[in-house]
């Protein structure tokens, strides 16, 4: 490999000056590469793929140091159209996963989100993708905080016989908290 000592001293205090991760990155695969690295080395070393290590030397190749200037990450393209997202939100919005074909479940949780994708559109999603998804949908998850079977019995009792009915006589529906869960 010829002598690229110029560069390199440019490279090096491109690093030195680097705002960002990424950017030290680039400067550092094409500081390898000039150092007489191979692609599959750089990758080794800074946890990129192959192909990567080479756009980033393409790059440098035509533009020198502005070839490897970052204008924004874009991130993987999404699996689902907007017209897929939509009638997820509409689903998830107006019907509960027993509607939807999911045997006796009546709380949408991640995991059935994410299953109801897989069936009806195919992608496949771990739970923080199904969790984005919904934040990108303008959509909330909280994770249910109480089951009837912990229900202090008398309590339920009082406030099917007592509470529920003075709250239904006023048509007032306060945030109250939940006495079946106490």
């Amino acid at each position: 490999m010829p002598n690229h000592k110029d560069e390199i001293e440019k490279l090096s205090t491109a690093m030195k000056e680097a705002k960002s991760k990424r950017a030290y990155e680039r400067y550092q695969a094409i500081y390898l590469h000039l150092q007489g690295y191979t692609k599959g080395e750089i990758a080794t070393i800074i946890g990129r793929s192959k192909k990567t290590i080479y756009n980033y030397i393409h790059a440098y190749a035509q533009r020198g140091l502005d070839g490897l200037e970052m204008k924004y990450s874009p991130g993987a393209p999404r699996r689902l159209s907007p017209e897929q997202e939509k009638e997820l939100a509409l689903i998830i919005e107006h019907q509960l996963p027993v509607d939807v074909g999911f045997e006796a479940k009546y709380n949408w949780t991640l995991a059935i989100i994410a299953e109801l994708i897989q069936q009806k559109w195919g992608p496949t999603y771990t739970l923080r993708g199904t969790s984005e998804i919904l934040h990108r949908l303008g959509l909330s998850y909280t994770k249910p905080t109480y089951t009837l079977a912990n229900a202090d019995e008398e309590k339920q009792k009082e406030f099917v016989e007592i509470t529920f009915p003075e709250v239904k006589k006023t048509g007032r529906w306060e945030h109250r908290p939940c006495p079946l869960s106490r």
